[in-house]
């Protein structure tokens, strides 16, 4: 990958004789150009084009000045306070108006907008990165204007995820500028890190109402990794030597979380920052920590911002719009506005490195063959399989052991699609419709009621994690909303039916995933917890029930694709996904959904289902499977099941054997 081009048009340009480091600073300088049309008249805020967040245009403007503001930082601290594009004149003159509390362009307070603390960090960030040519350069009323409206911070609390880093950011620039700072603050928020930090370089990403650390996603990388080097930098020392190691622990484990031609795993929030996914990798290139040989971190960091440009994640006005590819609405949380996008600035902090830093100047290494054709391997912290194949691009996540539970006990809740299913990769994506909400049905194990609705994962408990196996139970339960005439109050929008705890096993085998599931009575406390207490007010579901699994939705265009069968659909690039009952699932389909999919126009599911109720223990299972025939994928692969006392045997093919264990729960 080395000399890597791209062709884009920049200013008159051709972008594709820039290469390396020169591309990137020409997109920096693109993505900053861009947004300044929407600046305020002092450009103290910058509202782009869009919806706006929950916490309101007027924060959503601080948020584009300093999320855009943190390219610009990047991009001028490495050439050397080099700025072609003037960005940091204009910087000063928003500075002076944001902080000025008379402005009628000035910033919203930390007091007045939570939303205003993480960017308020990425404004320390900025300051203190280019503090030669723009902080040493303010007059001194506006830096005693910029450390009053910073200090807000000081002395606050409540920040209970990686939210903590914002805080330090904000009060180490403080401290170095001679203005207010707390260590109280800092001994508070450096032991809520460790209290979330969950080994192998994962943080889990806060906790949920019950106290379960399970939240992990992107920020373990983009935050959690990321701000100890920039607080470092601030405070002019070397990342110490406990942020150190775990940044080198989990680069380990997250170049598996990147598909072989650059696509990022698709899995929980703020996806819509993109090549944020990259900050990770650069940090650890630039604080000398990585497990990559000089010049890979480049090459991956080449592939991924092209895998996101070659599909339209900058618009016709030059802006990173809300999505994954191109513009997507349905990856849009609460917090996300039109400026949000811009934390994708994080993914450019390669900039940093100087030109003649050896991971921009040397050769990148030739990929290495690798030993199997696919990889296989256990992620223990998030409770992950993960199944990478070369052939084929595709990197996949089986999910044993993130949910990202944030809701409040007792509360009607569906799936969130961005945490709870059993599998995600590089290549697909849950429906994101409100209908894929309420009727999950992509990597997902339901049980149907009734009336054929399917359950809902609650928080996940583990039970089990190898390098082959992964074994997983939740209680379920089943979403009424007003239309069903089965909530318990006529004014809520939603309440929910109990069901039993659900059993799901993953043994993988190359592509193939065998996927088995059972279900039991939920476990009755001798002591019920106040979380039992809330959750008494909902109506058990009698049964009876029957199982479906769903399998990986397979992104489509309009006539580019084909069933083979009612639970094989292959696209036109070849890639498939399929579903094969092997055991007490008789009944197979495909499903094709439209506008959900941040991928494609829309996406088709295979599933399995049993044509008759499943009894307390009884097993079902299918062969879940996507990929392609040369990356692996054999669609009359196969197994054969033994119940024993407290296992299933599972016996492939070429003989391999794997042990499932089940607790003696699964009887027939």
């Amino acid at each position: 990958m080395h000399d890597r081009r791209v062709t884009m048009t920049y200013r008159g340009a051709d972008m594709a004789t820039t290469t390396d480091r020169g591309r990137w600073e020409a997109l920096a300088d693109r993505l900053i150009d861009s947004a300044l049309p929407y600046a305020s008249p002092s450009g103290s805020l910058i509202v782009l084009p869009g919806p706006a967040s929950a916490s309101g245009r007027w924060s959503d403007g601080l948020e584009g000045f300093a999320r855009v503001g943190l390219l610009a930082a990047f991009r001028v601290r490495g050439a050397h306070g080099a700025d072609p594009a003037g960005a940091l004149e204009r910087y000063a003159r928003g500075l002076a108006a944001g902080t000025d509390p008379s402005h009628t362009e000035r910033w919203p307070t930390i007091a007045e907008r939570r939303q205003a603390v993480p960017e308020a960090a990425s404004v320390a960030i900025l300051l203190s990165e280019t503090r030669p040519w723009l902080w040493d350069r303010l007059d001194p009323a506006a830096q005693e204007r910029t450390i009053s409206w910073l200090a807000g911070v000081v002395g606050t609390s409540g920040y209970t995820n990686n939210w903590i880093w914002f805080q330090n950011v904000i009060e180490a620039f403080l401290q170095s500028v001679g203005g207010p700072w707390r260590q109280d603050d800092l001994d508070r928020n450096a032991e809520i890190q460790e209290s979330l930090y969950r080994g192998d370089g994962w943080y889990s990403d806060g906790a949920g109402p019950d106290g379960s650390q399970q939240n992990f996603d992107h920020y373990a990388g983009w935050a959690w990794h990321v701000y100890p080097l920039l607080h470092a930098r601030i405070l002019g020392a070397d990342l110490d030597h406990v942020h150190r190691s775990r940044l080198r622990e989990f680069l380990a484990q997250a170049q598996d979380l990147v598909g072989a031609a650059g696509a990022p795993l698709f899995q929980g929030r703020s996806l819509t920052y993109r090549f944020a996914t990259l900050a990770p990798f650069w940090a650890g290139a630039i604080a000398g920590e990585t497990p990559l040989p000089t010049g890979a971190t480049r090459a991956l960091a080449d592939a991924t911002l092209d895998h996101f440009l070659e599909r339209g994640a900058i618009d016709d006005r030059g802006l990173l719009s809300i999505g994954w590819h191109r513009e997507f609405r349905g990856l849009r949380q609460a917090y996300t506005g039109s400026s949000s996008t811009y934390w994708a600035s994080k993914g450019l902090m390669g900039l940093l490195l100087p030109a003649d830093h050896p991971e921009w100047s040397a050769a990148a290494p030739e990929p290495a063959e690798p030993a199997e054709p696919v990889r296989v391997r256990s992620l223990r912290a998030p409770g992950w399989l993960v199944v990478r194949s070369e052939a084929d691009g595709i990197s996949r996540v089986l999910n044993h052991g993130s949910d990202g539970f944030r809701g409040a006990a007792g509360g009607a809740r569906a799936d969130n699609a961005f945490y709870h299913r059993l599998a995600y990769s590089t290549a697909t994506s849950p429906d994101l419709t409100a209908r894929g909400a309420a009727q999950p049905l992509e990597s997902h194990v339901a049980l149907l009621d009734a009336a054929g609705a399917p359950s809902h994962r609650d928080r996940i408990e583990r039970v089990h994690l190898d390098d082959r196996v992964a074994v997983s139970r939740s209680r379920v339960h089943w979403l009424d909303t007003p239309e069903t005439g089965r909530t318990t109050d006529v004014a809520g929008w939603a309440g929910v039916r109990r069901g039993p705890r659900v059993t799901v096993a993953s043994v993988v085998h190359g592509v193939h995933e065998l996927r088995l599931a059972w279900w039991t009575a939920p476990a009755r406390p001798e002591h019920p917890s106040a979380v039992d207490d809330l959750d008494a007010v909902w109506p058990e579901d009698e049964g009876p029930w029957s199982f479906r699994l769903g399998g990986w939705a397979l992104p489509v265009a309009e006539g580019c694709w084909r069933a083979t069968g009612d639970s094989i659909v292959t696209r036109d690039d070849g890639v498939t996904s399929l579903v094969r009952g092997v055991r007490g699932l008789a009944s197979h389909g495909h499903a094709h959904r439209i506008g959900g999919d941040p991928f494609a126009a829309g996406s088709v599911t295979p599933w399995a289902a049993g044509d008759s109720p499943a009894a307390r223990g009884e097993l079902v299972a299918a062969v879940v499977a996507l990929g392609t025939d040369d990356g692996g994928l054999d669609v009359s692969f196969l197994p054969d099941i033994d119940i024993a006392d407290a296992a299933v045997l599972v016996r492939w093919p070429d003989g391999r054997v794997d042990r499932v264990p089940t607790g003696g729960e699964v009887t027939a």
